[in-house]
């Protein structure tokens, strides 16, 4: 049987936490490189269209 909790803190959800916060930040970076505009300036211009 499973000894590690199914909800809160344990290494399943960590290991995929860091995964996709490792997989958004480098689409991050990808979309700057794309668009020559960082985070801020894409907000901006996606809220004032």
């Amino acid at each position: 049987m499973n000894s590690q909790p199914s909800t809160g803190f344990n290494s399943f959800a960590e290991t995929w936490n860091g995964r996709l916060a490792m997989l958004g930040f480098t689409l991050a970076i990808i979309t700057e490189a794309l668009t020559g505009q960082g985070i801020i300036g894409q907000l901006i211009a996606w809220f004032t269209l």
